[in-house]
């Protein structure tokens, strides 16, 4: 195929897919889907391109994919925390509320978010077919008092988009390192981790592939899911509920897989989201309950690099157990929100500018430095 031929066939899958998720979201109250996610959905058209947005109000408690001030307040102490010696856990936690009622007086939820798919890792079409200067145009006319958000955007997949968005005016906020697996087949030979995972999977029985996923399974991945991102890991999470793995694998949004027990009750599984020849899994679950040997979070990971095999697509595998991704290969990429703010009170610039001064003179080097 040429060029043109690629672009067009890419923006008719995007375009397919944003059209089920507006079936989905689009005037629907979104706690049907996430129990701690207030927003409201709308598309907005640019070009040829159709794109879920979210727009925000202020509301509290919300989870990170719509609120910035949770994502670089309650959820960046969480992780300080996490990483940081016990003696310094009440300093974070006391920076963290100050840094938030900070950002929550100079209302930095007040923000549309666009081509928000309320995952994690929010897949973008080919910058050849998405006209920025019209998009910030109709942006900046259908919202006028909000801050405009792009997140999701890394310096390796999209250093095209960020130098563009920085010349109309963006600035970018680092939010975390991802790590990507370009050539899985590569990897594959020459990473002794990722081809055990892969044996692993070959031998171990009980595969549910996404056709065996049915109705009787929809409540257990809600539940393998908010073990592993909510129990373990931060309630600043969405809390995705069986509604939403039902009806995005309906729509075919998302594509599970995973292993069973002899009882066929699922152990573990990833649920694949993909667009444009990227594949990301804002799903992944397993009984944390189980002995660890069983490698049930490795059974999980493995279900998608055999995807990726398959496919030839990248694997854009997120934040979080880095140390288990770079044995398997994965290129660490640091990870942008960008944020035009030029039409708003001086206050809301302020937060932003330094946001994305501190994220770049200390929290980019933290990542980059502890392999984060």
């Amino acid at each position: 195929m040429n060029g043109a031929t690629t672009t067009a066939t890419a923006i008719e899958a995007f375009n397919r897919a944003s059209a089920a998720f507006a079936r989905l979201h689009v005037g629907r109250d979104p706690q049907r889907y996430v129990a701690n996610l207030a927003t409201r959905v709308e598309m907005l058209d640019a070009g040829e391109l159709s794109l879920p947005v979210t727009i925000n109000e202020d509301e509290p408690d919300n989870a990170w994919v719509c609120s910035p001030r949770t994502a670089y307040a309650d959820y960046a102490a969480e992780e300080a925390i996490r990483y940081a010696p016990p003696w310094a856990a009440p300093l974070l936690r006391a920076l963290g509320r100050f840094g938030a009622g900070r950002l929550q007086r100079a209302r930095i939820d007040r923000a549309v978010a666009i081509n928000n798919w309320l995952l994690s890792t929010n897949l973008y079409p080919p910058l050849a077919a998405t006209p920025l200067r019209q998009l910030l145009d109709v942006a900046r006319q259908r919202w006028p008092q909000h801050a405009l958000w792009l997140r999701s955007l890394n310096e390796c997949e999209h250093g095209d988009w960020l130098a563009q968005l920085q010349a109309l005016g963006f600035e970018l906020i680092g939010s975390r390192q991802v790590y990507l697996y370009r050539d899985v087949a590569s990897l594959a030979r020459r990473r002794h981790n990722l081809a055990m995972d892969l044996r692993l999977a070959a031998k171990h029985p009980g595969r549910a592939g996404n056709g065996e996923i049915g109705e009787a399974d929809y409540e257990r991945i809600a539940y393998l899911y908010r073990r592993l991102y909510l129990d373990k890991y931060s309630a600043c999470n969405p809390h995705y509920r069986a509604e939403f793995m039902r009806q995005w694998h309906r729509q075919g949004l998302l594509h599970f897989d995973g292993f069973r027990d002899r009882d066929g009750q699922l152990l573990c599984v990833a649920g694949q989201f993909r667009l444009g020849g990227c594949l990301t899994t804002p799903i992944v679950g397993y009984d944390t309950g189980r002995p660890q040997r069983e490698g049930l979070y490795r059974l999980a990971t493995a279900c998608t690099f055999e995807h990726a095999l398959r496919s030839g697509e990248t694997i854009n595998f997120s934040a979080g157990a880095a140390h288990f991704k770079r044995l398997r290969g994965g290129e660490p990429a640091i990870e942008y929100s960008a944020v035009y703010a030029r039409h708003l009170p001086r206050a809301t610039r302020r937060a932003i500018a330094f946001l994305a001064a501190a994220t770049q003179h200390v929290g980019v080097p933290i990542m980059r430095r502890f392999a984060l």
